[in-house]
């Protein structure tokens, strides 16, 4: 089997792409960051995951971004709530971290070389996000360019790629891939400020998971604390 190391965040898209890697025969090996998020509580729901999805292995990373700060997940500013759609797309949100993508897509890079590993996994989505520039699909084309330029693998031809399968796919579809695929999403959080663990049900990541639900026609598993239309 080919090796693979997944960025595993806890959330439901990483879930998703974990499932993906999976069924395409990858043998897995998983990759969690504690980083000073607020709602750190997707550490423990990364462990959940790893272990019902049966990775190879599961490594979680303690880095603290909480020394720079610079968003509302790794400092003391509000997350925003209800949030309308126009406002998400037009604008880069408080809870974007700086260079978040590219610091956890360097340490998988180096993962995959110690691994002898040439494919990487990251359930990026440029349909239904909250704007972040490292998402989209040129920040992964040039990222996967660096990838085959700094590392001794690829100059001696094992070249590294980064498989984003989520990338087009709309928050409703990649419910319905994971669904199909078994991943149960009662494990998962994507809550950018829960309350006692519970989701808030109002920040940008909860709204556009229970309107997927919604448009996949299925019943969101997760707790909520404060459902919001």
């Amino acid at each position: 089997m080919s090796k693979a190391v997944v960025l595993l965040s806890g959330g439901l898209d990483s879930a998703t792409c974990l499932a993906i890697a999976n069924d395409a025969g990858f043998e897995s090996h998983a990759l969690t960051f504690r980083y000073g998020q607020r709602h750190a509580v997707e550490v423990e729901a990364s462990r959940r995951i790893a272990e019902n999805l049966k990775v190879h292995n599961h490594v979680i990373v303690d880095i603290d971004l909480r020394q720079f700060g610079g968003s509302a997940l790794t400092g003391d500013g509000e997350v925003p709530k209800d949030r309308t759609d126009q406002a998400m797309n037009e604008e880069i949100p408080v809870t974007y971290v700086p260079a978040r993508n590219t610091i956890f897509l360097s340490y998988a890079l180096a993962w995959a070389e110690v691994l002898n590993a040439s494919n990487v996994f990251i359930g990026v989505n440029a349909v239904d996000y909250s704007g972040y520039p490292d998402c989209r699909p040129e920040y992964i084309q040039a990222f996967s360019a660096v990838a085959n330029l700094a590392t001794k693998a690829a100059v001696e031809g094992r070249r590294m790629k980064i498989h984003t399968p989520l990338i087009d796919l709309s928050k409703a579809g990649i419910i319905r891939r994971g669904t199909s695929l078994g991943v149960d999403y009662s494990l998962t959080t994507s809550c950018y400020d829960p309350v006692n663990g519970a989701a808030c049900g109002a920040c940008d990541a909860c709204r556009l998971r229970l309107r997927g639900f919604a448009e996949a026609g299925l019943t969101d598993p997760a707790e909520y604390a404060n459902i919001r239309e």
